[in-house]
This record gives structure tokens, sequence and C-alpha cells, in this order.
């Protein structure tokens, strides 16, 4: 026998009939259906002007003297349709920037957008936060790494992104043909002629700045060593050491990539100079307070050198000479540490155990011996 449906409005048409019936007390009846007095002679009052609709009626006030006026709405929707991956705290930023009078909570410019059906619970939950670190200052850390390339009208764009950590300020952006070493080299001179050295740059282990776990140095990163920069790359297969590049990366493939499919590369880093311009200087960021990242910028102290510096170790270190095929004598013994130091000077230095040695390159610690 199936289950008998039982809903609200059953259960209200079930009590009327009941008390139309003679001899019934009406309290009883209330008591029965676990409802006050007030709610039954309600039901019963209903039921008299209309049998057929017991169902709930809507409770919107007939007035809202407080809601947002439609030329509020048209704002956001302005900067919305502008900006389609923007939600309701970077709408609000931004039209604080703009000046706009009497603008409302974020919470009701989000609002805003689900009544005129921008976004949707699903979309809402991929945009949460998370917790990561932070460098202490701008230039303290810069971010490198090649977004996943993609087909353009003649060929494929490789785009080559470099942020500050700090600030998420992107210091390049660049519509690249190829990932080559030499390549990234030109695009980074003209980076450092710009802002200046970072004190560090953290990339991951693929070309052109890492080779494998055991030689992570490739002729770039050695050049960015030179230059009194020092190397950290990324766990491998964790791409969260990176996170803000690549959620740099993923606000680059939602307002920008899709629409440059038609263009050639020369188009494409037109396209790329005007949205970072907008990213830096006109994106609210939540990282950042909604503030934009080029308030938190400044550019660095050390300027690049155009002739590369000379290399001066300790005299207590002992000093040998890379060859080419990457390795280095040392008591006797051959030590691999590479060819991307193909005749370049390391310096081996004794720790306070027997027999343990740290090699260096410049300032950069490159590889240890354990020789006991």
């Amino acid at each position: 026998m199936p289950w008998l449906e039982v809903t609200p409005v059953s259960q209200r048409q079930n009590f009327v009939r009941l008390a139309a019936q003679s001899g019934i007390s009406l309290s009883r009846l209330c008591q029965r259906f676990n409802i006050s007095r007030k709610t039954g002679y309600k039901w019963l009052r209903r039921y008299s002007e209309c049998p057929t609709d017991l169902s709930d009626r809507s409770r919107r006030p007939r007035h809202s003297p407080r809601q947002t006026s439609t030329r509020i709405e048209q704002a956001v929707l302005k900067v919305r349709q502008t900006h389609p991956t923007w939600g309701g705290r970077k709408i609000r930023a931004r039209l604080m920037a703009l000046s706009t009078p009497e603008i409302p909570a974020a919470s009701t410019i989000t609002a805003i957008l689900r009544r005129y059906q921008q976004i949707t619970p699903q979309e809402s939950a991929k945009h949460r936060a998370f917790i990561s670190f932070e460098a202490q200052a701008p230039n303290d850390l810069w971010q490198m790494d090649f977004k996943g390339h993609f087909a353009i009208s003649a060929g494929r764009c490789h785009p080559l992104t470099v942020l500050d950590d700090h600030s998420r300020y992107g210091v390049g952006l660049f519509a690249c043909p190829d990932e080559k070493g030499l390549r990234v080299r030109a695009h980074l001179i003209d980076l450092f002629r710009r802002y200046g050295l970072p004190k560090r740059m953290l990339m991951d282990n693929g070309s052109p700045w890492g080779q494998d776990r055991e030689h992570p140095y490739t002729p770039l990163t050695v050049w960015l060593i030179r230059l009194g920069i020092g190397i950290c790359h990324g766990r491998a297969y964790h791409p969260q050491t990176q996170g803000k590049v690549e959620r740099f990366h993923r606000t680059l493939k939602a307002e920008v990539t899709p629409y440059c499919q038609t263009l050639d590369l020369a188009q494409c880093q037109y396209r790329f100079n005007d949205w970072l311009t907008q990213y830096n200087w006109e994106r609210p960021h939540e990282a950042l307070q909604l503030g934009v990242p080029g308030q938190h910028y400044g550019s660095s102290v050390r300027s690049y050198p155009e002739r590369l510096p000379e290399i001066d170790y300790d005299p207590a270190d002992v000093v040998r000479k890379v060859y080419p095929e990457g390795y280095f004598c040392f008591r006797g013994c051959q030590y691999r540490v590479g060819r991307a130091f193909n005749g370049e000077n390391v310096a081996i230095r004794p720790q306070p155990t027997d027999g343990l040695f740290t090699v260096h390159y410049c300032d950069q610690l490159i590889a240890e011996l354990d020789l006991r």
C-alpha cells in the first residue's frame, strides 16, 4: 500500500473540513493539529474567501522604501558587464574608486547579481579564499611561470608571467611564440631595467628554468644567480607553492585568453598590455583588502648591471672550475653539478661535521658533498 502524501495544504484542507462538522470543539481541533486558535481562525477565514486556495501567500512587502534604486543596480550591472568575473566585493571597491554615490554593501551587490542571474551558487563555490605565505616587502620574491599555451591565428601563444609575491603586482606579461631560455632572458632584462632586481625568484621545475630534481639549474637560472638573485623551485607536482601566479593565470584565462584565439602574437601582446594595466591599477584584490596591486608595489633599489659582476669567493673557500660535462674535481674524485655551470667557478666550503661540504655558486647553495 503506498504511503499517503501529507503536505501543509492537505493538512489545512483536513482542518477546515473537520471544523465544518457540527459538534466539534475548535480548541480541541487546534490542539490535535498543533496550531494556535489564531492560526485556526485564519485558515477558516481564508477558506471562506476561497476554498481552493489554502497555500502560503507571499510575505513580500507591498512597499520597500529602502530598496536599491534602479540607478545603483544599473551601475552595478555596468561594472559587471565590463568585468564579467568580478564579484560583489570587487564591484563595490570599483564603484568607490569611481566616486559613485550611495554605494550599497557588497552583500547587496551580490544579491543584485543573483537577481539578474549574473552569478550562480555553483560559480560562487569556486572562489573560496585559502591561506598562503607572503613575502614581507615588494621585490623580496617574484614568481615566474609560463601559462599553458593556446592556439592563435598563426601558431601558438605561450604567455610568460612574472608576479611580485608581496603586492600581487603583475611585473610582466609577454606573448611568446615558444618557451626558450634566451627569449625569457631578453624579457627579464627589460623588466630588470624598468623595475630593478628582486631578491629571489620562484619558479617550477619545468623548462627553461629546471631540468630535474638533482640538477635544477639551466643557463637561465645560472645567469640569474650571477646577478645576485636567489633561485628557488616549487615542489614537484605541488602547484600550490606558486599559488599566486596560478591564481593570476586563472584570472588571465577567464578575462583575456579566450578572446585572443583569432589574433596574432603582436595583437595578443597589445591585449595583454591593456589587461595588465587594468589588473594592476583598477581591479580590486581581496588579499589586499580590496586595494589594487599598484598601490602596494614599488621599484627595487637594486639596479640592473649592464655587465655581470665579478664573483668574489671567501679566501677560505676551495674554488674549482666546472668542466663542459658539468662536473668538477675535488680530492681526486669527480662531482657533477650540471652543464649549466660549464666554465664557471664554484666554491667548496667545509661544514662543522667532518667530511661534509657544501658547494656554492656566487651566493647560491647548489650541492652538498658527503665524503665520510
